[in-house]
Order: C-alpha cells, then structure tokens, then sequence
C-alpha cells in the first residue's frame, strides 16, 4: 500500500503472531504505546519503545483488551517507567485489581501474564488524545466482550486490535464459552463499516488500507462459523496449539500433548464440540493439520514452530 497518513510522530511496531502489534505515540507533549506484546517478547516491546523514545519517558500505555499477547509486556513497561499510566478497557478492571488470572483466562488458556496493575479504566463513547490528535474510543466486543478500538476522524485511521485483520478477525472467545458473541462480530463489523476508515492498523499483520472487499471477506468467514459453530471451534483450538509454539518454538511432543490435555480451554471446547473422539486423538488430529497447513513440524519425538 502507499505510505499510510498517518498523524504525525506515529510508529507501528508490527510483531510477530505471539506478540500484539504495538503502535507509540510521540508527537504530542506526552508519549503513548498502544498494547505491549507477549511476556516473553517483553525485552524486545523494550527496545523497540527506548529506540524510538532514547530518553524521554513512556507517559502511557494502553490496552485495547486484556489477552496475554496485547499485555503480557504491561509489567515489564511498568517496571521500565515507574510514573507510566496505564489505561485498560473497564470490563475486567476488577478482575486486574483482584488479579484473577482464571477470569483473565490466563490459567485456562495456558498463557502466560505477569501481573501488572492499572490506572483507571477508558470508557467507550469518549476521546483521547493520542499524539497530536483526538481519538475516538468505541467499544468492539466480540472477539473478546470488553475490546475496544480507536478511531481518528481527521486522517481515518482506524486501530482495530483483532476486531478486524486484513483476512478475517480474532477467535470468537465467549463463543466457546457457551455466549452468543457472532452477532457482537457482526455489530462490530458493522461499526466498522459505518467509521469508514481509510487505514487500519490490526492487532496482528501488516498496516493495510481498507476497502470494502475486507469487510466482505471478515463476512463470510463469521457466516461459515455461525453456519457451523463446530469449525470456529475446531479453529479456535489449532489456533491455541500454534500459539503454545510460538510461545516454546519447540517441543518434546507428549510434553506438549500433555499440556493440551491439561489446559482447561480444550478440554471445554472438546467437551462441548468434539465428544466423540478421544482427547489424545483429537490433539494429535489437531497437530497433524498444523503441521499438513505447514505452521508446525514434527520430527521424531518432537514438534516445533514453522
């Protein structure tokens, strides 16, 4: 695409899939990062934000919403700046406050996320300023019931978190958990629609330019699962078991199946979706079409990233 227009003293990190896309804000008399990656990408959120900031502060942070790849670097940030502000969607305040990591689901989806703290919680259907400009905050549930997204008006750009990619959208989280989240995607698709913007910057991938054709591409993948629930599921899981190898890189296989098997997110989706095979069959089912989609790789007793 032509170089985005984006305001000035914008920078997009793009991160690999383990990792948020992280975008810092320097334009304005105050330095904004919007999401921190992955914990064990946390050095690198580091560097990334001191090379573009040498020795000015990070006055705040930001989290579109709270799964562990948009805020597993937040207490390393926190550490780094000790007057940092952070700012977090307001559905789960509490849940951070108590630091629960089952209701954060942490613990059931097997991620890691050291525990950080918050300064008060952005609410949707206001505006802040990002940088030099003012940007909306709407909320974009769906993917995760408490996400938002940000928009500015004067040039449209849109952050859009893992609301919407270039070729899809996020795994439909609260779907999984028995709540009926598609037409959440929907509505947020539909929002989307209406911002018109002419820039998005995803939670994952590259910054691309909207066009119409993406919205229709994010349609008829949410028809396809809502038409059969039993494929998101089924996606939802491999998605979890690439992610785990993006996390390990590699792995002795039966540590790794082990771990599925005792990871309280699969044993849910197998229990409400996938009754009829074996939960060892089923992982092993899952691993071969990463590794037949080219995303994994066994050899001998292991299984590694590709």
């Amino acid at each position: 695409m032509a170089q985005p227009d984006f305001p000035p003293g914008v920078h997009v990190f793009e991160r690999g899939w383990l990792s948020a896309n992280n975008i810092l804000f320097t334009g304005g008399g105050e330095t904004v990062l919007v999401d921190s990656g992955y914990c064990t990408h946390a050095p690198q959120t580091l560097a990334l934000v001191e090379s573009v900031l040498g020795p000015r502060p990070l006055d705040v942070l930001i989290n579109t919403h709270l799964h562990s790849d948009h805020c597993g670097g937040n207490a390393a940030l926190q550490a780094r700046y000790p007057d940092l502000r952070t700012l977090i969607p307001p559905g789960h305040a509490q849940q951070v406050a108590d630091w629960d990591p089952v209701a954060l689901t942490y613990l059931p989806t097997g991620q890691l996320c050291p525990q950080f703290g918050f300064t008060w919680a952005l609410q949707p259907g206001t505006s802040m300023l990002f940088g030099t400009e003012l940007w909306e905050v709407h909320a974009a549930p769906g993917h995760d019931p408490h996400s938002l997204i940000f928009f500015e008006p004067r040039s449209r750009v849109l952050i859009s978190a893992d609301a919407l990619w270039e070729n899809g959208f996020g795994v439909v989280f609260p779907e999984l958990e028995g709540a009926d989240a598609f037409s959440q995607v929907a509505a947020t698709l539909d929002l989307i629609e209406r911002l018109n913007p002419k820039t998005v910057v995803p939670g994952h991938g590259r910054v691309f330019a909207y066009a119409p054709q993406v919205l229709v591409r994010a349609r008829q993948r949410l028809d396809s699962f809502i038409d059969n629930p039993s494929r998101h599921a089924h996606h939802a899981a491999k998605v979890l078991l690439k992610f785990k190898l993006l996390e390990t890189q590699r792995q002795d296989f039966e540590a790794f199946a082990q771990w599925a098997l005792e990871t309280p997110y699969f044993t849910q989706i197998k229990a409400k979706f996938f009754a009829d095979i074996s939960a060892r069959e089923w992982i092993g089912q899952l691993s071969a079409e990463l590794v037949a989609a080219g995303v994994a790789q066994r050899d001998g007793s292991s299984i590694s990233n590709a």
